[in-house]
């Protein structure tokens, strides 16, 4: 049942594009919309996602308002950064774990980080849920610290607003030991 809603959901967003690009609503454009979009979803048909988790609407609000924040702040910075006087800040390459279960999931947290300024995702273990992340400005412990908060708090906020269906003991994405952390400064 579920399966066949998104469906229903996909042919329908399908048909608005299509209007949309057609540029006026008319009987002509939704019904040749329909077909199109018909002919798409059975021809091109898309994989079933694995849900592994529920949706709770109060977390997803949180989740949304963080995210708006990370945004507004980290953007700030960077402004910052382009215009201030003196060298320029140092870069690195730090590895950080994401205790999330679900690949959907950890898709969205990646995409948060990646559209962070200042970040961007190079390399996802898949397997032990590491990320290896380009950060800008990390000249003092103080600024990868930030960065390892960072990442916990995405994680914390993806896991309230998505919990997983079977919960699994939790971990924290505290800064990994200086033993195992990666650090490549540029």
């Amino acid at each position: 049942m579920r399966r066949r809603g998104l469906r229903v959901g996909m042919i329908a967003w399908l048909v608005a594009v299509w209007v949309l690009l057609w540029g006026s609503v008319s009987w002509a454009n939704l019904l040749s919309g329909l077909v199109v979009a018909l002919l798409i979803s059975y021809l091109l048909p898309l994989p079933p996602v694995p849900v592994e988790s529920r949706v709770r609407p109060l977390g997803v609000l949180a989740l949304i308002g963080y995210v708006t924040w990370s945004l507004i702040w980290s953007s700030t910075q960077m402004a910052w950064l382009a215009v201030k006087p003196g060298k320029a800040p140092l870069n690195a390459v730090l590895r950080a774990h994401l205790n999330i279960k679900s690949d959907l999931m950890l898709a969205l947290a990646v995409n948060i980080v990646n559209l962070t300024p200042g970040t961007i995702v190079l390399e996802i273990d898949q397997v032990r849920r590491i990320v290896y992340v380009h950060v800008i400005n990390v000249g003092t412990q103080r600024a990868v610290g930030h960065f390892y908060r960072q990442i916990a708090a995405v994680e914390r906020r993806v896991n309230g607003a998505f919990p997983p269906l079977n919960p699994s003991p939790s971990s924290s994405s505290s800064p990994p030991s200086s033993s195992s952390s990666e650090v490549e400064a540029q």
